[in-house]
């Protein structure tokens, strides 16, 4: 029998078997009639019954044979067709069951009354588009299929599917503990951090990875999914290069994070925010600028923290809006100011192509001028060289906007960012300043960024001055500006616009 049958082989053995059969059957038949008839001698009848047992015989045989037959090649045939509908489902690049199979293999196991567990793991891979800006698509690809492979290495009995572009699921049927789970998963992210070669230098793939199981977690596989997605936010909330295990409570956050996004949607549109302004001075202790900080007064819960908003903002369409509505209240509070002013804005707005175009253009519609705008990135969240990034930073600067380093010393990448691209302001961390009276070893580091800052040269903005010690060292330091509760609280315009007018 030949490994790989054809359905047609199949019907053409099942004829032959039926047309042995029916002959077999035929054969009786006639044999019955001509001794019916008394065509037959008394010989024949009397080798009749033996006759008949024997056809009998030979006819089951025949019908057993055919059967066993067509089972195994309808058996082996059914295999073929199953590897072959793998095979077409299966990604192309990493080999991986593709994201419709996938959800269809989990759905075979995960339903409603279903009482087999089921152990799903929601993986993300770490900083894919910096990778590929900074190495280039192929190495993302490189980078893709090898944790895939990683993946399969060290849980091999998994089924594991490609659901977008840097997103797996993996599933294991069968498997009910949560924590032997967890580990599964800080095995997989200990394998990972093994160097590879990859782009011609060694390189370090990071993941996050949301667990949930079924039935404990749920028995639906969408609800599957969104149990361990919320996992992985917190994992990646949290810092990335984590494994987090799905608890009920995270479904009061994701309510508490849909309610953040939908309130502050409709506060967007109703005109509903604030913006405060908090003085930075220059060394003769004379305003040289402010920086622009938004407020949400929520009409039920109060005074809402930038730190729970902007976050919710950045994951969604929203961030774009409210840089928008920023922007604009800053353009039209500048006469009354009469300084220059400092915008937060996030790597997330960086990365939108038309963020530059958008900026000028909403300069251009309320007759800014650029000079009077600068434009702070935090130094926590890194560039990694980003090409749209650094591009759209070039343009503001080419039109005259400063660009300032916010949070410098508290990211990892500081001495990159000195290097990487251009830029007018450092604003150092508030936690040097803080402990600047008693750690020399941040006083020091305050005063070789001041040394650095003159070579460039660039301004130095000392956040977070809470005392007349701190502003005294800074002052001996080289710092040029100071920012802090000491000098001036953040304030809205109305309290700015009275105390200029008094």
């Amino acid at each position: 029998m030949r490994p790989d049958p054809d359905f047609s082989d199949i019907i053409v053995g099942y004829r032959r078997i039926a047309l042995a059969i029916a002959i077999g059957v035929m054969g009786v038949v006639l044999v019955r009639f001509v001794v019916f008839f008394g065509f037959a001698g008394p010989e024949v009848v009397q080798a009749l019954p033996a006759g008949s047992l024997l056809v009998g015989m030979v006819l089951l045989a025949i019908l057993a044979f055919g059967h066993r037959w067509m089972s195994r090649r309808l058996t082996v045939l059914a295999r073929v067709w199953s590897e072959a509908r793998a095979s077409a489902n299966r990604d192309a690049l990493t080999g991986v069951f593709t994201r419709a199979y996938f959800l269809e293999k989990l759905s075979a196991d995960v339903f409603h009354n279903s009482e087999r567990p089921v152990g799903y793991l929601q993986l993300d891979m770490d900083n894919l588009k910096q990778l590929n800006d900074s190495a280039g698509h192929a190495a993302g690809d490189a980078a893709l299929v090898h944790l895939s492979r990683v993946i399969q290495s060290v849980i091999p009995g998994a089924v594991v599917g490609r659901l977008g572009g840097d997103e797996f699921g993996i599933m294991i049927p069968g498997h009910d503990n949560k924590p032997a789970l967890r580990r599964l998963g800080e095995e997989l992210l200990r394998q990972l951090e093994k160097p590879v070669p990859i782009g011609g230098r060694p390189v370090r793939v990071s993941a996050s990875i949301g667990v949930a199981l079924s039935p404990q977690d749920a028995t639906d596989p969408a609800d599957l999914i969104s149990m361990a997605d919320l996992a992985l936010y917190k994992a990646k909330k949290g810092g990335r290069r984590a494994v987090v295990a799905f608890d009920p409570d995270m479904l009061g956050d994701e309510r508490q994070r849909r309610f953040i996004e939908r309130e502050l949607r409709a506060a967007l549109m109703m005109n509903e925010l604030e913006l405060h302004y908090q003085p930075i001075f220059a060394a003769d202790m004379t305003i040289r600028s402010y920086e622009a900080l938004v407020r949400w007064r929520h009409t039920v819960r109060g005074m809402i923290s930038p730190a729970q908003f902007i976050p919710i903002a950045e994951e969604s369409d929203l961030i774009e809006k409210l840089g928008d509505w920023v922007l604009r209240r800053v353009c039209a509070d500048l006469p009354v100011l009469g300084m220059p002013v400092a915008v937060n804005v996030s790597p997330a707005q960086l990365r939108d192509a038309e963020f530059a175009s958008r900026f000028e253009a909403v300069l251009a519609q309320t007759g800014t001028r650029p000079d009077l705008l600068i434009v702070e990135i935090t130094e926590t969240v890194p560039l990694d060289a980003g090409k749209i990034e650094l591009a759209t930073l070039a343009a503001l600067r080419a039109r005259g906007v400063r660009i300032a380093i916010d949070d410098f010393g508290a990211g990892h990448a500081s001495l990159q960012y000195l290097r990487g691209f251009a830029f007018d302001i450092i604003k150092i961390d508030r936690s040097y300043v803080a402990n600047l009276g008693a750690n020399r070893i941040d006083a020091m580091i305050i005063a070789a960024i001041c040394d650095i800052a003159r070579s460039l040269p660039v301004d130095v903005v000392a956040e977070g001055v809470e005392t007349e010690e701190q502003l005294r060292q800074l002052r001996l330091a080289g710092c040029t500006g100071f920012q802090g509760f000491l000098l001036g609280r953040p304030q809205p315009l109305q309290k700015h616009r009275a105390a200029a007018a008094a």
